[in-house]
């Protein structure tokens, strides 16, 4: 992730929970935050509870994040931010739990004859881990038509599209979805699963010859125990945890997307 990407990141993750920048350049930003937002980030709970209890009035924090170090922000009291930073980790960790659900509705482009119907769509991206001594993560973004069944992948760059927005527009209305959204959860997780079963396994095989040349040499180092000791054993173990191929699908996150005919 690129520096730029970041500090996008970041500009769009404090705009969306109503935090205003009191600077913003190239160099960093300093941010004011709201009473929510310190109170997820800042960690002072002895503060906020003192403050409720005593009906105080807050006084949330400012956070200033350096994107780019150089003579000028050495004179910052700020935190570095870079993909590693354990404060960029945690804003990633904040987005996902506050943007793990949405419903959004599609805004015509154009001034409309009459009102318009927007079709129920269940979106949902996941990442999906290959993992062995060596491990790939696909992210796949598929979305489930809640009237036909139709599935589509790349759902999130479709969306990406298309001007979204939180309320029904005017002169608009939404279908009421056939399929229920828990169980459109469940066509899309069997889709996923059909997914992987078509995929090349050759990966895991390979995986599986490691391990096996790797056991064979710890094999051959304790050939001449009649007993083997338990580091042995321990050894024996830590080779199944480090070849043993595994596939693991997590949820991103996921949302409901009432769009315009064309869309579906």
């Amino acid at each position: 992730m690129q520096q730029h990407e970041i500090r996008r990141f970041v500009e769009r993750y404090f705009a969306a929970n109503g935090c205003t920048f009191v600077e913003a350049n190239d160099d960093y930003l300093t941010v004011q935050l709201t009473a929510e937002m310190d109170k997820e980030l800042m960690n002072r709970p002895f503060y906020w509870h003192y403050i409720e209890r005593t009906g105080g009035v807050p006084q949330p924090m400012q956070l200033t994040l350096i994107i780019r170090a150089n003579e000028r922000t050495d004179k910052l009291k700020g935190e570095r931010l870079h993909f590693g930073a354990p404060r960029l980790h945690q804003l990633f960790r904040s987005a996902q739990k506050r943007g793990s659900f949405i419903r959004l509705y599609e805004e015509p482009s154009a001034p409309l004859d009459g009102n318009a119907a927007l079709h129920p769509w269940l979106g949902m991206n996941v990442t999906i881990s290959y993992e062995c001594d060596r491990k790939k993560d696909e992210i796949v973004s598929l979305g489930l038509h809640l009237i036909s069944g139709t599935i589509v992948e790349s759902f999130h760059e479709r969306m990406r599209e298309r001007r979204l927005t939180p309320k029904i527009p005017d002169y608009c209305f939404t279908i009421s979805p056939l399929i229920k959204p828990r169980s459109g959860i469940g066509r899309l997780e069997q889709y996923i699963r059909s997914r992987i079963a078509a995929d090349d396994h050759a990966w895991a095989d390979e995986a599986r010859r490691r391990w096996a040349d790797d056991l064979a040499l710890l094999d051959e180092f304790y050939k001449d125990c009649e007993e083997k000791p338990e580091c042995y054993y321990i050894e024996k173990e830590a080779l199944e945890k480090q070849y043993k191929p595994r596939i693991t699908v997590s949820v991103i996150n996921g949302g409901l997307f009432y769009l315009l005919p064309r869309s579906s």
